[in-house]
């Protein structure tokens, strides 16, 4: 039976705001409010409210037979917060549907995992703990930043106790290979692996309202019975998109949310089902692994790292900006914290991007790639040097992951003296609970007796008494 797991991200940049080479050192805040905030209700208001509404609609319409997926960035997370709290109650709602699964990825957005794997590690665990605070499950899947993965990320991604993770089912890895299957991790066979349909998912996501694609009008029973017709052995369908797609990409005019609401309907007629990624991961088994040697991302036809690491200059952006990754990873300044999330994020690099794909990018304040790299680094510039600054400029980094060795191995040793003081301090009131009974339990009879003996003492001591008086 043929199963769709519908996936779908939730990310907001953070804006950056136009800063001069005279402000270097003189400011240290970097953002634009007003656009932020503007970006942010914009977005809930066309795409994330309605879109949201309408999930938790068909989950509460069909039950069961319906299943969806989220994953939803920290800097994302902490915009909503602030500027659209209508939208955190509605992931609320859709959460107590039971329909809906919450997969992790990196707190930023960023490419950490591309450049430095504890600064990786440690936002992956933060976002995981921030999202089982939030909705009460801890995630067992993970999704990188734009699908990004490789054969060394899925086997970090292993090491850190997921199940599984999505990626995109590039041709050039696949070969003649489908997506419609679960596949596994190279280096880890524990680490399964669902690999996006590209051209299913961008049916919707693309090309749903494009007047000239061949098969607009798109209708749900039309696209459902492309699923149907496919090999019977190829069971898994995975479609993952932004949530945007659904408002901004796709307006809400081209009637977008009445295709997604027609869906579980067709689906159910041809008998096609809606699983989590966690449902798929546990009831089937990988028929193969994937080998990618190289890293992979949804982006752009080439489907790699390009669009953001493919010139000169977002080299250079992103190699200073994780020269100090040691540095930041050992402050506890709440401040450099923060804007080392915001400058992680992958849209500050995406900005700076020279390819000629054919589809318009959105810069923002940016007239040009070069505008974008000159801007950002001059706010590079004044990041660093506060960094800088709670160290000796002098210490290189193996003294700082020296410093760090030890800084690790201390909190180990306090980890395991804790521990043992638990352990010893539960073996002592034991010990107390066993002597508090032994004395409950000690004879009556030995009290009448000593009572007894006083009782005797006292008339010779009368009698000698009254022989003195004498």
């Amino acid at each position: 039976m043929k199963t769709i797991c519908l996936y779908f991200e939730i990310h907001q940049i953070i804006h950056l705001k136009r800063y001069r080479c005279f402000d270097i050192g003189r400011d240290h805040y970097y953002y634009d409010d007003y656009e932020n905030e503007r970006g942010i209700s914009d977005i809930a208001e066309r795409s994330y409210i309605p879109a949201l509404s309408a999930l938790i609609e068909m989950a509460k319409n069909h039950g069961d037979t319906f299943k969806v997926a989220l994953s939803i960035s920290g800097v994302a997370l902490e915009q909503l917060e602030v500027h659209a709290p209508g939208v955190i109650e509605l992931l609320h709602q859709l959460n107590e549907t039971g329909c809906c699964e919450f997969l992790c990825e990196p707190y930023s957005h960023g490419l950490s995992s591309l450049a430095n794997e504890d600064c990786f590690r440690e936002e992956v665990e933060r976002m995981r703990t921030k999202i089982k605070q939030i909705f009460g499950k801890e995630p067992k899947v993970f999704r990188n930043s734009s699908l990004i993965y490789s054969n060394d990320i899925g086997a970090t991604i292993a090491d850190m106790g997921f199940k599984g993770m999505l990626t995109e089912g590039a041709k050039h890895i696949l070969g003649w290979k489908s997506p419609h299957y679960l596949y596994h991790c190279a280096m880890n066979p524990n680490l399964k692996l669902l690999l996006r349909d590209f051209k299913l998912s961008d049916d919707i996501s693309l090309r749903f309202s494009n007047s000239e694609w061949n098969e607009y009008p798109l209708f749900a029973d039309k696209y459902i019975d492309w699923i149907a017709a496919l090999p019977e052995e190829e069971q898994v369908i995975n479609i993952f998109m932004e949530l945007s797609a659904l408002g901004i990409a796709q307006p809400l005019s081209s009637n977008i949310l009445e295709f997604m609401k027609a869906l579980p309907v067709c689906a159910k007629e041809r008998g096609v089902t809606f699983s989590t990624p966690t449902d798929i991961i546990t009831k089937l088994k990988s028929v193969d692994q994937v080998d990618v040697p190289y890293p992979m991302s949804w982006v752009d036809e080439e489907r790699d790292i390009s669009p953001w690491l493919g010139n000169v200059m977002q080299r250079e952006a992103f190699n200073k900006l994780y020269s100090v990754a040691e540095r930041v990873h050992l402050c506890d300044d709440r401040r450099i914290k923060q804007d080392w999330d915001y400058l992680q994020a992958s849209n500050n690099f995406r900005f700076m991007t020279t390819k000629n794909t054919g589809i318009w990018l959105n810069r923002g304040i940016y007239d040009s790639p070069y505008d974008a790299f000159t801007n950002y680094m001059n706010i590079l510039g004044d990041f660093i040097s506060r960094v800088n600054s709670l160290y000796p400029v002098d210490m290189d980094n193996e003294e700082l992951n020296s410093l760090l060795t030890t800084i690790k191995n201390q909190g180990e040793e306090l980890v395991a003296l804790n521990k043992e003081v638990e352990r010893l301090q539960a073996k002592l009131e034991k010990a107390e609970g066993k002597k508090a009974s032994a004395v409950k339990k000690e004879p009556a009879a030995k009290k009448p007796a000593a009572a007894k003996k006083a009782a005797a003492k006292k008339p010779v001591a009368k009698k000698a008494a009254s022989k003195k008086e004498e």
